[in-house]
């Protein structure tokens, strides 16, 4: 209870601090009479309709990479699984460009197909680097990566094609592939929410499941648990929350697995303490990348996908290395 509360206050000073840093810095009392509908007309501007919109995509987008993440290194038992790495991501948001591509109107309806597309091919996704990994009834983790990252390149290609062919709705992909956060307002978070809420409020009953899965099939059948049903039940839910995350704000790497290993590592193995933490500590991961995109060539902003692969990329091998050492390999 106390790792969840400790969560909650981080992710509450993230959030805090997303509405105040910018290119105009609103300062504690300022922020509290604008919420409170006493702000001025360029401060209740700011607020409603650019900083509140982008903090609670960001917010969405972390938390969905987070307990993804997490669910997919419970799944295929493997410390290097995450939605960046075996290609999830790149898969969803090749999805999510051929809906864009489609000239639909900006309405609430034209927004909800992004995200289905891309669960769509993220499933599809997920299929195919899970047949060309296994081998047997393991996953090895050379071939876990090869795979992803072949499949990545594949979708990163096509996606790119898709940008050089369109014609009216290149600026819809580009806002995407830059970080669509800044730009989508309230219509993308209305959009993804009924698919976020459904992936992560699966994915958070599942940690009993994911606890018996780190013995083995063979073991968690004998344990009571149905191994096929909760696999494809795990499998669809994260790759859901994945596609939310991926619809609007891009493809952004490595937060899938920093933060599931270091809530490990704090608070232990146990998922159904994991799930939740991860999806907190994802929220509040991005967040703070986010912030630190705004600040350092400011009054420019970075996307944050450059920030979480800098930081990322060593966590990387350093997750790398170790896997290996403990014969993941």
């Amino acid at each position: 209870m106390r790792s969840h509360l400790s969560s909650l206050l981080f992710l509450s000073v993230a959030l805090l601090l997303s509405l105040a840093i910018g290119s105009v810095f609103i300062s504690p009392a300022e922020l509290w009479q604008t919420i409170l509908g006493n702000g001025t007309e360029i401060n209740n501007s700011i607020l409603w309709k650019i900083r509140l919109p982008r903090t609670i995509l960001i917010a969405l987008t972390g938390a969905a990479l987070g307990g993804s993440g997490a669910a997919y290194q419970g799944l295929f038992r493997n410390p290097l699984a995450d939605p960046f790495l075996i290609g999830v991501a790149s898969g969803a948001g090749l999805g999510a460009v051929i809906a864009m591509s489609i000239q639909w109107p900006y309405s609430f309806w034209g927004l909800m197909a992004i995200p289905l597309a891309a669960f769509i091919t993220a499933l599809l996704t997920v299929f195919i680097v899970y047949s060309l990994a296994r081998v047997g009834r393991t996953i090895p983790t050379t071939n876990l990566i090869l795979a992803g990252v072949a499949f990545s390149s594949f979708a990163t290609s096509l996606t790119s094609f898709l940008m050089i062919r369109s014609t009216s709705e290149v600026r819809r992909a580009l806002g995407w592939l830059l970080g669509g956060a800044s730009q989508s307002g309230w219509g993308a978070i209305l959009a993804i929410m009924p698919y976020l809420l459904i992936g992560l409020g699966i994915l958070a009953f599942c940690g009993h499941a994911l606890n018996l899965l780190q013995f083995g099939d063979d073991q968690a059948q004998q344990l009571g648990l149905n191994v096929s049903r909760a696999k494809r039940i795990i499998l669809t839910a994260s790759s859901l929350a994945t596609a939310a995350a991926v619809s609007f704000s891009g493809i952004i790497g490595f937060v899938g697995l920093i933060v599931p290993h270091l809530t490990r590592l704090w608070f232990g193995p146990d998922y159904r303490r994991l799930l939740p933490l991860s999806i907190l500590g994802g929220a509040t991961t991005l967040l703070l990348s986010d912030i630190l995109a705004r600040i350092v060539i400011a009054p420019q902003e970075i996307p944050v996908g450059i920030v979480t692969a800098l930081a990322g990329a060593p966590f990387f091998l350093w997750v790398l290395k170790t896997a290996k050492n403990q014969g993941y390999w």
